[in-house]
């Protein structure tokens, strides 16, 4: 490993208050066993190493958000497959639940805070250079079906476009289409197609709030 990357993920356990010696073990571990570049926190259980693919490092449950209690387990359970394109984050207490033939795909240089869930029967795609604040859930599938006259077939997919930035609290369910460049207000449940680029939306159903908006 080159030195600088000794040097990176020693400041991560540091502000982690994370083993440093433990973080080295768990990557040398995933590195000889399954070829992964994986940081992780000792208290993150990963069932199905294997079925994920990234090119570049893996940073799990190694977030300092202050409310997060050190002890907190971070659990991911990958039946199907999750592909990061490039460097990602999750924070400390995700929770991710993919089950078999159903696909995760995210982009690159982007970040996933605490306590946030994903459970994932289908497809879900995220863009590049998200974020995705603490406690949102992403929900593709209703489990129970309610049968009524005239109802229609909807696409189970989410897809969340590039530079999206999800506030806290948030819930994504099946069908939701969410463009480049939007903001999610916080405390929205999201349902839908959205066209419309650069736009603030929030509220319970979702709508758009303002557009166009940018935001860094």
């Amino acid at each position: 490993m080159p030195a600088n990357n000794i040097f990176r993920m020693y400041r991560v356990c540091r502000q982690a208050d994370a083993s440093f010696w433990l973080v080295l073990f768990y990557f040398l571990k995933h590195k000889i066993q399954y070829g992964k570049n994986i940081l992780m926190h000792r208290r993150v259980i990963i069932k199905g190493v294997q079925n994920i693919t990234s090119n570049t490092i893996l940073q799990i449950g190694l977030g300092n958000a202050r409310f997060v209690h050190n002890k907190d387990v971070t659990y991911l359970n990958i039946r199907g497959t999750l592909f990061f394109k490039g460097n990602h984050t999750i924070g400390r207490g995700c929770r991710f639940d993919i089950a078999e033939n159903a696909t995760v795909i995210i982009g690159q240089n982007g970040y996933i805070n605490a306590m946030s869930t994903f459970v994932i029967s289908h497809k879900l795609v995220i863009g590049s250079d998200c974020v995705i604040s603490w406690n949102c859930q992403f929900l593709d599938e209703d489990f129970h079906h309610i049968q009524y006259e005239g109802k229609n077939s909807k696409p189970a997919e989410i897809i969340v476009g590039d530079h999206v930035w999800i506030g806290c609290d948030v819930k994504i369910y099946k069908g939701t289409v969410i463009p480049n460049g939007c903001v999610i207000a916080a405390g929205s449940i999201v349902r839908g197609v959205f066209t419309q680029e650069n736009s603030l939306i929030g509220g319970n159903p979702a709508k758009v709030i303002r557009s166009p908006v940018q935001w860094e």
